[in-house]
């Protein structure tokens, strides 16, 4: 059997690390979140941990424990968390809509709260100015901050590094994040009652495994430029939906803009280079926020028409700032029954049984192995009976494929590693 997480670098050595930054957030003089070429964003430490601190980052960690939940009463329950109501809807801005990965909904809940809740800004994550193939976490405070980072990031990326912008917030601030993402600034907030007064809402994206770098890279490689140049935006969905994954570059003299369909970008390209962190994941809908929001994929899509978004509200807080914004003209709503979420993300209610399936394995072999709730067990026992082998003996071949017994060795992005 598998033996217990003592350490930070146990949970970094058996790939349990998401890269969503909560022990930076605890121990923010002595981690830092540093760029890795083949998985996530990875703490780096600047000097030794104290035990007291160690003790505090497993605390505040998703991979050490998972944070309180009640039992499920359904299936739905079971495969999606908690479900107080599902929605489809828009931005009702056309320019919002047009830009987001969907239907622009998160945008437009965040630019809510701020302009009408009175927040002080959302914590969300944008490419970076200087390297648009990186990404960064920052504090939005108006619509044109927001749009900045409105699209979907298929990349490396962290809020946890950044909660302390929300705890020095003169007011409540808006948490936009990954499902780890917000499971670690929320456990971080347990720890922290400063941080924890200053977070007004939670807002989820549906997530399915976060690609390297390496992953961008063969995908700026097969969106590369005629001849050198320097990348100058990235875009990954949005402009219609899904939208295509854009790369712009500067030439001498003009800039040249290749593109390929998002089928093309994720399926042949981007899902290959997951971390595998994310094949162990059981939440990918963000069952710990206020409110989530993923794609619709039940409704046909395809060319630049705008689309839609999935809103599933979790919590009173979610709840009322929905009742809030209805008839507010920020966001169009059509409620819909919640066994929608069943026909909308078929193969995210899939992952969530075959993560129980591959724990298994993992432990069976004596490996860590995430944090696991009765959830994801209901889950695998819904699946058919070629798939719950496939969760467990498949991933005992992939273990010695990609030899999981070892422990993993952080290989730090360089300098110039995207540079054409």
């Amino acid at each position: 059997m598998s033996k217990q997480l003592t350490s930070l670098q146990d949970i970094i050595a058996n790939r349990l690390c998401t890269g969503c930054g909560a022990c930076a957030a605890i121990a923010p003089r002595v981690i830092e979140m540093a760029e890795t070429i083949d998985e996530n964003r990875r703490p780096r430490l600047k000097a030794a941990l104290t035990g007291k601190m160690e003790r505090r980052v497993l605390e505040a960690c998703p991979a050490s424990s998972g944070r309180k939940q009640l039992s499920p009463k359904s299936i739905t329950e079971s495969a999606w968390g908690p479900v107080l109501e599902v929605w489809e809807g828009y931005a009702v801005d056309h320019a919002i809509r047009y830009k987001g990965s969907s239907g622009g909904a998160v945008t437009a809940l965040a630019l809510y709260a701020i302009e009408q809740e009175g927040f002080h800004g959302a914590l969300h994550v944008k490419a970076r100015k200087d390297n648009p193939a990186l990404n960064e976490a920052a504090i939005s405070k108006n619509r044109d901050e927001l749009m900045e980072g409105a699209g979907s990031r298929y990349a490396p990326a962290s809020i946890g590094d950044k909660l302390s912008l929300v705890t020095k917030a003169p007011n409540s601030c808006v948490i936009i994040g990954k499902p780890c993402d917000i499971a670690g600034a929320l456990k971080t907030a347990d720890l922290i009652p400063a941080l924890k007064e200053k977070i007004g809402l939670t807002f989820s994206i549906f997530c399915a495994g976060t690609p390297s770098h390496e992953g961008t890279k063969a995908l700026l490689d097969r969106l590369s430029p005629s001849e050198p140049a320097t990348l100058v935006k990235l875009d990954y969905r949005g402009e219609g939906w899904p939208g295509d994954m854009r790369a712009k570059w500067s030439l001498e003299g003009r800039t040249e803009t290749k593109s390929i369909s998002y089928s093309e970008g994720w399926g042949e390209i981007l899902q290959q280079h997951r971390q595998w962190r994310c094949h162990t994941c059981a939440d990918h809908t963000g069952e710990c926020a206020d409110i989530s929001v993923g794609d619709p994929w039940h409704i046909p899509s395809g060319g630049n028409k705008p689309g839609k978004s999935l809103i599933v509200v979790r919590t009173e807080r979610g709840r009322q700032l929905l009742q809030k914004i209805k008839d507010s003209g920020y966001l169009f709503l059509e409620k819909k029954d919640p066994e929608v979420l069943f026909e909308a993300q078929p193969n995210l209610f899939a992952t969530k049984g075959a993560v129980w399936g591959r724990s298994l394995a993992l432990r069976i072999s004596g490996l860590q192995a995430p944090y696991q709730t009765i959830s994801s067990f209901h889950c695998w026992l819904a699946l058919p009976i070629k798939a719950k082998f496939q969760s467990v003996f498949g991933t005992g071949k992939r273990i010695f494929k990609k030899k999981l017994y070892l422990s993993k060795n952080t290989k730090w992005l360089p300098s110039g590693y995207f540079s054409r």
